[in-house]
């Protein structure tokens, strides 16, 4: 008996890959591969070092290079790191306030910006935060014109389209860590009303990160079922308000966080070590990342706004956005977003 060696003897067409995903406009190729893999982190903050130490435990890297203006500060967080050498896979570990010392990177990691403060505009925390970016992106492009760089600070989408502006970078090689995490807790509230496992849970937060973020509920399955569309009518509309009001729980679980223990950072460490696996290793894996979205979902061509939709991540970074059917509610509530973002951006001067 002959052996099959794809689905395409089968019958399968060769073409139905592109009937799921989208590919990225204006995509380069991924940067040669080579063996030695280096992730560089700027901004050794609560945030920053927990993705050091998830990348560290989780030996994504052969080196780690982290990047903060207080230098007494990140020496300190450089040598408790080194003194753990003995528990650890060894990873050459580097710090500077001097960006040569990312030269080389595979992934560069930004999780640095300006906070809030009371009474502030958005406008003007963007305009603080753009003066920021000026700092960082240029020389981190410079010193690794090959790398991906991973946006995690916020306002994530409108700081990564900064960063796609200020490094000149193909946009598959700009990416924000948007509602990946978002999608986690969505998953593990979910699996928690459903009585089952998270990992068996496929659903998805997209849109714009924070408070407007969009539920696809129409998606969301378990095992393979649909949910909502194995319901009556009448437990539809049920479940539906279940659902939004599982949303709103999602959105306000990184506040209940802060409250409780005056920032986030485990959980979002795992999710940026998450996606660096995924895009070191060239998994093909499909996250929920900010992302350049025109033309995407009906938002026009014009609009230059990252937003996460669910796409495809490899070594050259986003390598295509799936096509997943929204409702005609979820495709507004997205374009009202890619709206506000855009009318926000054209005010900066970038």
């Amino acid at each position: 008996m002959k052996k099959v060696s794809s689905l395409s003897e089968l019958g399968l067409a060769n073409d139905v890959h592109h009937a799921l995903f989208r590919p990225i406009q204006e995509a380069a190729p991924p940067s040669p591969t080579k063996r030695h893999t280096k992730i560089s982190v700027v901004g050794a903050g609560n945030v920053g070092m927990a993705i050091a130490q998830t990348i560290l435990t989780q030996h994504l890297a052969d080196e780690l290079a982290l990047v903060d203006a207080k230098p007494d500060m990140l020496r300190g967080e450089m040598l408790d790191l080194q003194h753990a050498a003995a528990f650890l896979p060894h990873t050459k570990i580097l710090a500077s306030p001097d960006y040569s010392v990312t030269a080389g990177s595979d992934i560069c990691i930004i999780t640095a910006g300006a906070r809030q403060l009371p009474g502030e505009t958005r406008l003007s925390l963007l305009q603080r935060n753009l003066a920021l970016f000026k700092q960082i992106v240029p020389p981190v492009a410079k010193y690794s014109p090959g790398t991906l760089l991973l946006v995690v600070s916020n306002p994530v989408d409108v700081l990564t389209y900064i960063a796609w502006k200020l490094s000149g970078f193909p946009p598959n090689r700009v990416i924000g860590s948007g509602t990946n995490l978002d999608s986690s807790r969505f998953k593990f509230l979910l699996a928690e009303h459903l009585e089952v496992n998270a990992q068996d849970v496929q659903a998805y937060m997209v849109g714009e990160h924070g408070d407007s973020s969009v539920a696809l509920w129409s998606s969301i399955s378990v095992g393979g079922v649909p949910i909502l569309s194995q319901l009556t009518k009448d437990k539809a509309a049920m479940e539906q308000g279940v659902l939004e009001r599982i949303r709103k729980a999602v959105v306000e679980s990184a506040y209940e966080v802060i409250r409780l223990k005056g920032y986030t950072s485990w959980a979002i460490g795992y999710s940026v070590a998450n996606l660096a696996r995924s895009l070191l290793r060239d998994q093909h894996r499909i996250h929920p990342v900010s992302l350049l979205a025109k033309g995407f979902y009906g938002i026009p061509e014009d609009h230059e706004v990252f937003l996460s939709l669910p796409a495809q991540l490899g070594r050259s970074g986003v390598l295509s956005v799936a096509n997943i059917q929204l409702s005609e509610e979820e495709a507004a509530r997205l374009r009202r977003s890619a709206d506000t973002l855009w009318e926000l951006q054209r005010q900066l001067e970038i």
